[in-house]
């Protein structure tokens, strides 16, 4: 392949976002996710949600895919029961993104999952998710920041073999890791904060956002992978 590798990132569908004088139902993307992908190296391409039955074939088209960071994941994938302090459901993304990770998997298309896209790929693996925690937020609407240390041996420990301070914003976590998959990163209080299957794949899962700041080793792992 010649040319830059083309990454899909999962959207978000929003019932009512605001633009100018317009107030409509959007697919749209933070744009950090984009601009990570094209400062990597990549030709970014959205994917904003649809039929499940198009994944194998939007991935297909794909040399690298990235599902992006936003709402819970509704508990029903993993078995569990609601807990009042689980966001609003946002079924579109769950079964799109769930059938966009199974086909990569299938493929063998180098995966990177970003906050929640990570704590799709778990349960997509038959992982399951601790629906609150605390200490991971420090302002409501805003990102914070803390450190995570890498276990060595692994892909991310390879990529970032020092304890790195990262962007964050998550209320959820990772519980009982999903099948091959194996913790690659940690916080200060245990929480896995990486996760990957074990080589020949790429399939790597951050609980942070690396679009929010300006380590780009993780994209550029992904980006390479694709090429």
């Amino acid at each position: 392949m010649t040319g830059r590798p083309l990454i899909g990132v999962s959207t978000y569908l929003e019932s009512g976002a605001r633009w100018g004088v317009w107030e409509l139902e959007a697919a749209l993307l933070p744009a950090g996710y984009p601009r990570l992908v094209q400062r990597a190296g990549g030709l970014a391409a959205m994917l904003p949600p649809d039929d499940p039955a198009h994944a194998t074939a939007a991935v297909d088209r794909l040399d690298g895919l990235v599902i992006a960071g936003g709402p819970d994941v509704d508990p029903s994938h993993y078995g569990a029961a609601r807990s009042p302090r689980t966001g609003p459901p946002a079924p579109e993304r769950d079964v799109w993104e769930l059938a966009l990770i199974r086909a990569a998997l299938a493929s063998g298309t180098p995966l990177l999952g970003i906050c929640r896209g990570m704590q799709l790929l778990n349960v997509a693996l038959g992982g399951t998710l601790v629906q609150h925690i605390d200490g991971h937020v420090e302002q409501v609407g805003a990102f914070g920041r803390h450190p995570v240390k890498p276990v060595p041996g692994t892909r991310y420990g390879d990529l970032a073999p020092e304890e790195t301070a990262v962007p964050t914003y998550h209320h959820q976590s990772v519980d009982r890791l999903g099948t091959d998959l194996l913790p690659c990163a940690h916080a200060a209080d245990g929480t896995v904060e990486a996760i990957e299957l074990p080589a020949p794949a790429w399939v790597l899962g951050v609980q942070w956002h690396p679009e929010m700041g300006e380590d780009l080793r993780v994209m550029r792992a992904l980006v390479a992978a694709a090429s």
